[in-house]
C-alpha cells in the first residue's frame, strides 16, 4: 500500500490476537481500527475507507462470513484477508468463495502477513484507480454506474449519475448551468430552461440528505460545486 491510503480494519474477538495485529500493524507504518464483534465490523466497515479488511471466521455474535457477505452487499470493495484456525481446504474454499480475497490459517508468521496484505492493498489500488472516483465519502463506479455515500448505495437515475458523474470529475472547479447543459445533456445553452436546477435538487436530495455534511454546493449566480470540507 503506497501513499496515504494504509488504514485496515482488523476484526479479531480475541484479545490477545488483537492486541498483537494492531501493536505489529502500526509498528509496521500502517493505521488501525478494531472491531471486536460482528456489528461492531458492519458499522465499521460501512463507516470508513479502508485499504484491506481482516477478519476472522468465528466472532461471538455473527460468522465473518456473513459479516463480509453483508458488507459486500452494502457496496464495500475493500479486499478482505480472512484469518482463521478453519484451515481446512474445505475451509478456505468456503471462505473464498463467499467473497474472501486471500485466506490466512492460524497460527501464522506476521512477515506473511504483512506480505498479503500488502499484494492485496497493491490489487486494490489498481482496480480504485480504473473504475472509482472518490470525494470525501462519495464513491462513484464508473463500471457499475452506481455510488453510495459511507458505504450505501444511492438511488440514481442514468442521467443523474451522469450529472454526479461530471460534478466528481470537476471536484473544487465552480461549473455553470451552460457546462453542464452542454456536457451532460449534449445541448447548447438556454436561458429559459430549469432543467439543471430541477437535476441537480434531485442529485443534492440523494447524495447529501441525512449525511455528515454536503457535497453539493451553490455558487450564486454562477452555477455549483461539489467539494468535501477539509
Amino acid at each position: 500500500m503506497t501513499g496515504g491510503h494504509r488504514r485496515i480494519l482488523v476484526v479479531e474477538d480475541d484479545p490477545e490476537t488483537a492486541g498483537q495485529l494492531v501493536e505489529e500493524l502500526t509498528t509496521s507504518g500502517y493505521e488501525v481500527d478494531l472491531a471486536a464483534t460482528g456489528r461492531e465490523a458492519l458499522s465499521q466497515g460501512a463507516a470508513r475507507d479502508y485499504a484491506v479488511i481482516t477478519i476472522d471466521r468465528m466472532l461471538p455474535d455473527i460468522d465473518g462470513i456473513a459479516v463480509m457477505r453483508q458488507l459486500r452487499d452494502d457496496g464495500i470493495a475493500a479486499p478482505f484477508l480472512i484469518i482463521s484456525a478453519l484451515g481446512e481446504v474445505d475451509d478456505r474454499v468456503r471462505g473464498l468463495r463467499a467473497g474472501g480475497d486471500d485466506y490466512l490459517v492460524k497460527p501464522f508468521s506476521f512477515v506473511e502477513l504483512l506480505a498479503r496484505l500488502e499484494a492485496l492493498g497493491r490489487r486494490s489500488e489498481t482496480i480504485a484507480k480504473e473504475t472509482l472516483l472518490r470525494v470525501g465519502d462519495l464513491a462513484i463506479d464508473l463500471i457499475a454506474r452506481n455510488a453510495s455515500r459511507r458505504g450505501r448505495k444511492i438511488p440514481l437515475l442514468p442521467r443523474e449519475f451522469q450529472l454526479l458523474e461530471y460534478l466528481v470529475r470537476n471536484e473544487g472547479r465552480v461549473v455553470s448551468r451552460a457546462m453542464l447543459l452542454q456536457h451532460v445533456w449534449d445541448l447548447h445553452f438556454d436561458p429559459s430552461t430549469n432543467i439543471i436546477d430541477v437535476y441537480v435538487g434531485r442529485v443534492r436530495r440523494k447524495v447529501d440528505d441525512a449525511q455528515a455534511y454536503p457535497l453539493i454546493h451553490t455558487i450564486r449566480g454562477i452555477g455549483y460545486c461539489l467539494r468535501a470540507p477539509g
